[in-house]
């Protein structure tokens, strides 16, 4: 019986910090008190929104991939409102900066495809670059077949990771 105090004891002197080691990191909101002003609720409410939107649009920014045709690099005209989107994106939140990842299918050599996966990324920042996002927010890197996003072998999964992949590195 002892023991199991004893045990139960440890137990709760581990997870207790955790606890409130997760608490502690929630991101600090201002909540509606007593007292407030219209003006203050207004605002509050306007600043929930707008980190509402941004987490939308966030969102939409990261799982938008720019799709490409086997053994291809040029921007199709059906990628073109992606690439529009994360373009109004980068201007809106003006400090954003990105990676962007090109990626290929499994088919070709692997020196083959991380040239092709360098060529992808390169035509989306200089699309990118067209639309008046400044150069020097964006970095390229490729991935070739190293990182498929569906781990199949027919062309439906070929397909999908014919990508342009766009990161947010910082802010």
């Amino acid at each position: 019986m002892k023991r199991n105090g004893l045990i139960w004891l440890m137990v709760a002197l581990l997870v207790l910090p955790v606890f409130a080691m997760a608490l502690s990191s929630c991101s600090k909101q201002v909540t509606e008190t007593p007292g407030m002003t219209d003006e203050e609720r207004a605002r509050l409410e306007a600043e929930r929104k707008a980190r509402e939107r941004k987490a939308q649009m966030t969102d939409a920014f990261l799982n938008q991939h720019v799709q490409f045709d086997f053994d291809r690099y040029n921007i199709r005209a059906d990628q073109e409102p992606v690439l529009r989107f994360k373009a109004d994106y980068m201007t809106e939140f003006g400090s954003v900066l990105v990676e962007i990842q090109g990626h290929c299918d499994e088919r070709g050599t692997e020196a083959y495809n991380m040239a092709l996966g360098d060529r992808r990324a390169k035509s989306a920042m200089n699309y990118m670059e067209s639309l008046g996002i400044v150069g020097s927010r964006m970095t390229t890197v490729s991935y070739g077949e190293e990182r498929p996003i569906d781990p199949g072998h027919d062309e439906a999964a070929w397909a999908q990771n014919r990508r342009a992949q766009f990161v947010i590195v910082g802010e």
